[in-house]
């Protein structure tokens, strides 16, 4: 219990002072959750909220490896190494290409221990809102004794670069894990 509300109270403030960032997306958490979550769905949500922020907002990798690095984190995304240490490595490379790349959380759906987000990725700040640019994104996370253990997505690109970039980047098969 000690544990749950420490993880819940930790997770909260992070959001806060996470929010105050200078041209960082912000997840807002609090406008997404539901109501009728139980409380280890909410736990669950409040994880991935983190894990999200921390990695496609923030861009804190050195963060995202001490609190998420387990050996259990299965890529089900074929174009991306497995792996937590295999993700961040690649969004490394990709944010020094992108430094402004960020997530818009649009929703957020928990059902036991999976948690999915919908969300609208954008390489360039000033592409923010603006739903003819970036991705489409659905991210399907399982989560398990407080361990983030395998993440599915599925991603529509929504403009002509992106759909390029998709086409030239999406041949590349960096784990064996299967789309299921």
């Amino acid at each position: 219990m000690f544990k749950a509300i420490t993880f819940l109270l930790f997770a909260l403030i992070s959001m806060g002072s996470l929010a105050q960032g200078i041209d960082k997306q912000s997840i807002d958490f609090k406008s997404l959750q539901k109501s009728n979550w139980t409380k280890q769905e909410l736990e669950n949500a409040l994880l991935i909220t983190d894990f999200v922020q921390s990695l496609m907002n923030n861009h804190d990798f050195d963060y995202v490896l001490a609190h998420y690095n387990n050996s259990a984190y299965k890529q089900h995304n074929r174009n991306l190494p497995d792996k937590m240490t295999g993700l961040v490595s690649f969004l490394q490379d990709f944010v020094e290409d992108y430094p402004e790349y960020s997530y818009d959380v649009q929703r957020i759906l928990v059902d036991g221990d999976f948690v999915v987000f919908h969300s609208h990725a954008t390489l360039y700040k000033d592409d923010r809102g603006n739903d003819q640019k970036g991705m489409n994104i659905i991210d399907t996370w399982q989560v398990k004794d407080g361990q983030i253990v395998e993440h599915w997505d599925s991603i529509q690109a929504l403009d002509g670069f992106m759909r390029f970039y998709s086409l030239i980047s999406g041949g590349t098969i960096r784990n064996d894990n299967g789309v299921f």
